[in-house]
């Protein structure tokens, strides 16, 4: 029995419980279990296999199910509710350390309707998922012969179990017994189970899963090396032109001092301190400017703790665990989004604070829950079991309200009060300063296009082994070279902002908040373009729901990723702008 957390009575009464009735036996969520005692087989989900998140109930094929009486399954978490999990029982009865001879235990009565469902799962590659103390286990449906005329079931599930102790720690399906599928004929589902002493420690007992020759590869290898090379040539690169150029910039500032009014006059004045006095002019649509700005810092801290904790945690070994943790962990950090948007909004002015504060928390799941409910429909139409219930529709609104909005009113009230005010080290002059023509490489539209290229270069590679994680079958585990990408990213997309903004202001255009945040954010275009590449050449994906499935969610990681690019983009470069106009006098 698992007690409820934070239930101290609940849990004293489940230990008494335990102590007083011997017979009490652990579940599979404790991952122990005595001679005899009951394993359950769950049945999760059956769909194509080159349609990883096409799936459906596995009882919606007409397979039948065991004698044994039904259990039911609830969803232990929100992440596990919204991936589609739907584990019925199979009825098939199972003990610890007892093997069983191959028994038939149910009997499908074929008639034409239930063949046509069975040959067109065998056509599109149906695949059937299933779990043995949170161990998953995976089978084929059935085959074709060579000429595509006959089809056949497999009738026979081989159940191999290896134990460790108390502990199951291995689980092997060999699907045997091909039956040629004929109308109205009766197929006989059989099953046997052999239990086998084995070595694996239960920590060990998800290895099996992985894949370290595809991870670890030595080309993931070269391709952080080749990034962290990028990122010493562009900060040596950045620090040495920005520091020369500084240099002189700053030696001529300081002669253009000693000079009387009449010679400055006559000067050629030229350069970023001429609009020292509009470079802090607060930014056009500066509400959602700051919304943007602290949602992608959130972005940031959430990407960041759940990289460290994937780290630390083997999340990958619980059903959701990933999802869950992330929900929790954006929940958690809204206080951060409040507290730059809401600082930021201040410094620049902004008298709505009570509107920026429901834009700035209501900006990403608005974008996240709309997608998911479009897709939902399409779900809905499919009957396929990524169909959100009512009830987690419901959960995931009461999160957004009573606690991500709360939250984010607690940061807004201490970023306006703590870092509200402007205090900028040049004034802002009443009268814009007209922008001069420049070359068209410097305007603003090219900078932002050409802005996310080197950082979308720094990453590529790591998103083909996230995309190939997520929409193929692999477990994704180096939670170590995500990390360091992260870190990568950040430098490499501060340095490009850098760049850009000097070369902008150095046109006497003072327009660079949005162009900086819109330079880092153009990494997203990039990403989103790569996904089409992804779709098109590395997959075999097909059919609607598929489809609207990857370029949905694919738009929503790349939003989310372009608006923590911009907000780190934006961040490194005010902290520049603001030191190079300290560190000048300005009349």
């Amino acid at each position: 029995m698992r007690p409820l957390p934070g239930a101290p009575g609940v849990a004293a009464a489940a230990a008494l419980l335990l102590l007083v009735l011997p017979l009490a036996r652990a579940d599979e969520h404790e991952h122990t279990y005595h001679d005899k005692e009951e394993v359950v087989l769950w049945m999760n989900t059956v769909g194509p296999y080159h349609n990883r998140q096409e799936t459906y109930k596995y009882f919606s094929l007409p397979f039948c199910v065991g004698s044994k009486r039904s259990i039911s399954h609830y969803h232990e978490t929100l992440g596990e509710a919204l991936q589609g999990v739907e584990l019925e029982f199979s009825g098939l009865d199972i003990k610890f350390k007892d093997d069983v001879m191959p028994a038939t235990y149910c009997e499908i009565d074929l008639d034409k309707e239930k063949r046509d469902a069975f040959v067109y799962a065998i056509k599109n590659h149906y695949w059937y998922q299933m779990y043995i103390d949170d161990l998953p286990i995976w089978g084929i449906v059935g085959e074709a012969d060579e000429n595509g005329e006959d089809y056949y079931l497999w009738t026979y599930k081989k159940l191999e179990i290896g134990f460790n102790g108390n502990r199951i720690v291995d689980v092997n399906l060999t699907s045997e017994g091909k039956v040629k599928l004929v109308p109205n004929t009766k197929i006989q589902m059989s099953y046997s189970v052999k239990w086998k002493k084995s070595d694996v420690k239960f920590e060990d007992r998800f290895d099996k899963y992985l894949d370290p020759s595809f991870f670890q590869h030595r080309i993931h290898w070269f391709s952080i090396f080749n990034s962290f090379m990028m990122v010493i040539f562009l900060v040596g690169l950045v620090s040495m032109i920005l520091m020369r150029t500084l240099r002189k910039d700053y030696a001529r500032y300081s002669k253009e001092e000693e000079m009387d009014d009449m010679d400055r006059d006559l000067g050629d004045e030229y350069g970023w301190k001429q609009v020292h006095g509009d470079v802090f002019r607060p930014s056009s649509h500066p509400l959602i400017f700051s919304s943007l700005i602290g949602s992608g810092c959130q972005i940031f801290a959430v990407s960041f703790i759940v990289i460290i904790v994937a780290m630390i945690e083997d999340l990958y070994t619980e059903r959701g665990s990933m999802l869950s943790t992330a929900i929790f962990v954006y929940a958690a950090t809204s206080p951060v989004n409040g507290y730059f948007g809401g600082s930021l909004y201040a410094r620049q002015g902004g008298r709505r604070w009570i509107k920026q504060m429901f834009i700035g928390a209501f900006l990403i799941p608005a974008m996240v829950c709309g997608t998911a409910f479009f897709i939902n429909f399409i779900a809905i139409y499919y009957h396929a079991s990524r169909a959100i219930p009512f009830g987690t529709m419901v959960a995931v609104c009461c999160i957004c309200f009573f606690v991500i909005l709360p939250l984010n009113l607690v940061g807004t009230i201490l970023g306006r009060n703590l870092s509200g005010q402007p205090n900028f080290p040049c004034r802002v002059n009443a009268v814009p300063r007209p922008i001069p023509e420049k070359k068209w490489f410097m305007e603003p539209a090219v900078i932002v296009c050409l802005g996310g290229i080197l950082p979308f270069g720094s990453i590529f590679i790591e998103m083909y082994f996230i995309f190939t994680s997520f929409w193929a079958y692999k477990i994704y585990y180096v939670y170590g070279f995500m990390m360091l990408v992260l870190v990568i990213l950040c430098i490499v997309t501060v340095c490009v902002t850098i760049v850009c903004t000097y070369f902008l202001l150095n046109a006497e255009d003072y327009r660079w908040q949005w162009t900086s945040f819109l330079s880092a954010a153009s990494t997203a275009i990039y990403v989103y373009m790569y996904s089409f590449y992804y779709y098109f050449f590395k997959t075999k994906m097909y059919g609607l729901f598929q489809t609207s499935f990857y370029f949905g969610y694919m738009a929503v990681f790349s939003t989310a990723l372009g608006i923590m690019c911009g907000a780190i983009g934006y961040m490194g470069t005010s902290a520049f702008v603001r030191k190079i106009y300290t560190n000048v006098k300005i009349d």
